[in-house]
């Protein structure tokens, strides 16, 4: 077998080769043609080029130091050569997952994660390839969850423009489903997923170890697994469709948004979902109706956290609360997530009572830059400005402590100093404390929702463009930004 150099591989041609393929599978699966898409996926999954491209997603993302199994990662050039040349789809048995439990905010139960080997995270990478073009054509045009060039910021803004309104829809169905990603039906996925039968079933009944002990799957796509999002949008895909035929509908059948009297609206992210309608008795005959839809896929709505709510009560989703005050609707960061990241902050700060204060502000700053970047797009001015505020308390006991013996004019003289245009600032010699209340607010442009990543890849450049001139533009009229105080 002919040895491959890792860095002598093309990537602009890979990417250009595959994207080729990925586009004729989207044209086919929108004329229905199944055996060609089938044809294709297999060009795909052969090929040289999508091996290499998904050993290189598999040790270019978070996990890549983070072993199954095996124990094995790949680092070396010599290592990842050899996993394109070793990842072939004939005869190929799946590992068993590493399962690992991580913690809930506020809450006891833990969240199971199944770590899959290397060789199996490339496996998924590569049958993703030939099934994400499928998943993208087929999903719900209001679904955003791991998805190409969507996220939680188009699913805000999209739900902003439903219900910002006079008349707009008044009461909301919370939709939790329990245990989302552990509970989908094998049989459905293996009747309904369109990919290699005998691979797709390498992924799901190949086990778990834990503790020592190796424990069957019977149910669900493994949370931590490449491939398993992609599975779980298409098990819910077709919610959308299923809520218009009933209710966007006319007598001849037409569907459209001016039958929609009872102003029903789907907002999808991955397993999270909401119902709008103008009613409450409309939203529990929808409730019964996917309650009917998630059964026939194994899966079931959690009956504490599925509740209707009306739009003047409020409601969270996706870390912000979406709530009407007067008639107005407010977006703004949830309750819920305003103490995560409190919590957040306080523990870098007691985790690091002895350490410098350099190293203090490199730790906060990742987490309040992130944090203010994921609500800038909300109404979050005052919130900064509380967070702020309660992480100024925090790190003043914190120089408190490490100088007991030491006046407080003393203390704000070493930690805090005076730094372009801002006396308070704490500062160290190489860096300084970033300010949520620095983070310009910037509105987030919403989604034409029935594009496609793999072909209008002309939109989406575009839209990127636009949205970061206009950040650029908030940034520079903004005062912190315009002495330099921070980079974004």
């Amino acid at each position: 077998m002919q040895k491959v150099k890792w860095k002598q591989i093309n990537w602009e041609q890979a990417e250009t080769y595959i994207n080729r393929l990925q586009i004729r599978i989207v044209k086919a699966v929108q004329e229905n043609k199944w055996r060609l898409v089938t044809r294709l996926q297999y060009l795909i999954t052969h090929s040289f080029y999508g091996k290499a491209l998904a050993v290189k997603r598999v040790i270019s993302n978070k996990g890549k130091n983070t072993p199954g199994i095996d124990g094995k990662v790949w680092k070396t050039e010599k290592e990842k050569g050899d996993a394109i040349t070793t990842l072939q789809t004939n005869g190929y048995r799946s590992s068993a997952l590493r399962r690992i439990y991580i913690e809930k905010f506020g809450k006891k139960e833990k969240r199971p994660l199944g770590i899959p080997t290397m060789k199996d995270r490339a496996m998924q990478a590569l049958q993703l390839l030939g099934l994400e073009p499928v998943a993208e054509t087929l999903a719900d045009t209001v679904s955003f969850g791991f998805r190409k060039y969507r996220g939680t910021q188009d699913a805000m803004a999209y739900g902003f423009s439903i219900l910002c309104r006079k008349d707009s829809p008044q009461w909301i169905l919370e939709g939790d489903i329990k245990g989302c990603f552990d509970n989908i039906s094998h049989k459905w996925l293996e009747e309904n997923i369109p990919m290699d039968a005998k691979i797709l079933k390498q992924f799901m009944k190949c086990g778990y170890v834990y503790d020592k002990e190796l424990y069957p799957t019977t149910d669900g796509t493994p949370q931590g697994g490449i491939i398993s999002p992609t599975l779980a949008n298409m098990t819910l895909d077709g919610m959308e469709n299923l809520i218009k035929q009933k209710y966007w509908s006319n007598t001849k059948g037409t569907i459209s948004v001016k039958n929609n009297e009872k102003k029903v609206h789907l907002i999808k992210y991955a397993d999270d979902f909401i119902v709008t309608a103008s009613d409450r008795e409309t939203l529990k005959d929808i409730k019964e109706m996917l309650k009917i839809f998630l059964d026939q896929r194994g899966l079931t709505l959690s009956e504490e956290k599925t509740k209707l709510t009306s739009i003047h009560e409020g409601f969270d989703f996706l870390g912000w609360n979406f709530r009407k005050y007067n008639g107005k609707l407010i977006i703004k960061p949830s309750n819920k997530s305003i103490r995560k990241i409190r919590k957040t902050i306080s523990e870098v700060i007691k985790e690091n009572k002895t350490s410098t204060q350099e190293n203090l502000i490199y730790q906060l700053n990742q987490i309040i830059r992130g944090w203010a970047e994921y609500h800038h797009s909300a109404c979050s001015k005052e919130t900064f400005s509380q967070i702020d505020h309660t992480t100024w308390e925090m790190l003043w006991k914190w120089a408190k402590r490490r100088h007991p013996n030491k006046c407080k004019s003393w203390i704000v003289n070493k930690y805090w100093k005076y730094h372009k245009g801002r006396n308070w600032s704490f500062k160290s010699d190489k860096n300084v404390l970033f300010y949520m209340n620095d983070m310009p607010i910037i509105r987030y442009p919403q989604l034409r929702l029935n594009t496609n990543p793999f072909m209008d890849v002309e939109y989406f450049e575009n839209r990127k463009k636009n949205r970061d001139s206009k950040r650029r533009k908030a940034i520079r009229s903004n005062k912190a930004a315009q002495i330099g105080y921070y980079a974004l």
